[in-house]
């Protein structure tokens, strides 16, 4: 009988002693109260507390945290956005007390103030400047988090706008506008291109008429540098310049006709066939070359006999001046 009431003191007592200690993991923090009553903290490693005296209250974990919090907002033109905040905490612990006991439920005393931060904030931007300035709205939560949460063993590391989302009609509407300014942009490009060929084609065409006319003025001064030459041998072998002119003009018409000859593709002047018209009508070119020659050589002569007579004729003389009292009426 005796051994049946041993058996289950021993075994009572067994459990009782194994459940004073306990294991607290790698950064935590665990919380002995006594009665109900705050003993002591715990940190990591193997454990003792007082069976059925002292008890494990609560377990604090040290770790750095992230707790994210959308919040939807109005900028101050009017549109709707939708911000993910990312905060970054740490239970101090020094202050685990405070963290364990202060606070019901730190999460949502965090995210109340995210909400008041944020939609203190945002309201007083316009929605290019939440994209642009949203590194100073994770500051302006950080530092109103600090403030509030230090008391409560809580230190904010880092706060972070980690998303922008604003309604899909205003997304659409930025996207038409980038799209828009883009088009803009290559357009503008493409004209200045277009603007820069035109430039470039017409100082081309300048330049090739002005090498153009300088090619054709060096070829007429080669022209009638070869024809005053050409004119200066006739005259050395006893050709007189008359002759001379007629002899170069009918040449040239005789390069001319072979090379139109020469050519499949061009516009052909019809001449007389006939060896004897075509003859005839050199030599009238000829005759009409002299005749025009000798008429003027008659007319500088004429004119300078002219001037001779011109000069021979006496000079008219003017009536004698009337003396003083003479009576000139008839």
């Amino acid at each position: 009988m005796g051994y049946v009431i041993l058996v289950p003191l021993l075994l009572l007592g067994l459990f009782i002693l194994l459940g004073a200690f306990f294991t607290v993991k790698q950064q935590t923090a665990a919380i002995i109260e006594r009665f109900g009553k705050f003993q002591s903290m715990r940190n990591s490693g193997l454990q003792f507390k007082i069976p059925l005296i002292d008890r494990i209250a609560g377990r604090i974990n040290l770790k750095i945290q992230q707790l994210d919090v959308i919040v939807e907002t109005k900028t101050k033109d009017d549109v709707f956005v939708r911000l993910k905040i990312s905060v970054q905490f740490q239970v101090l612990r020094m202050k685990v007390y405070d963290a364990f006991y202060k606070l019901e439920n730190p999460h949502d005393q965090i995210t109340s103030y995210v909400f008041d931060v944020v939609r203190a904030e945002v309201p007083k931007m316009k929605l290019d400047d939440v994209f642009e300035r949203k590194d100073d709205i994770a500051i302006a939560v950080k530092s109103e988090l600090n403030e509030a949460m230090s008391e409560y063993g809580y230190d904010i590391i880092k706060t972070l706008v980690t998303d922008i989302d604003p309604d899909i009609q205003v997304k659409a509407a930025m996207n038409r506008i980038n799209a828009a300014e883009r088009e803009k942009v290559a357009a503008e490009y493409e004209a200045e291109a277009e603007r820069i060929k035109i430039v470039a084609k017409a100082r081309a065409e300048a330049e090739s008429k002005r090498l153009q006319g300088q090619g054709i003025a060096d070829q007429r001064r080669e022209i009638a540098r070869g024809l005053e030459e050409s004119v200066d041998v006739l005259n050395n072998v006893g050709i007189n310049s008359q002759e001379a002119s007629a002899l170069i003009v009918v040449t040239q018409h005789y390069d001319t006709l072979q090379s139109i000859g020469e050519e499949t593709n061009t516009n052909l002047i019809l001449l007389p066939n006939s060896p004897q018209a075509g003859s005839n009508m050199l030599n009238d070119m000829i005759a009409s070359f002299v005749a025009s020659n000798q008429i003027g050589e008659e007319m500088k002569k004429q004119n300078a006999k002219k001037g001779i007579e011109a000069k021979k004729r006496p000079k008219r003389q003017a009536p004698p001046r009337p003396e003083e009292g003479e009576d000139l009426t008839y």
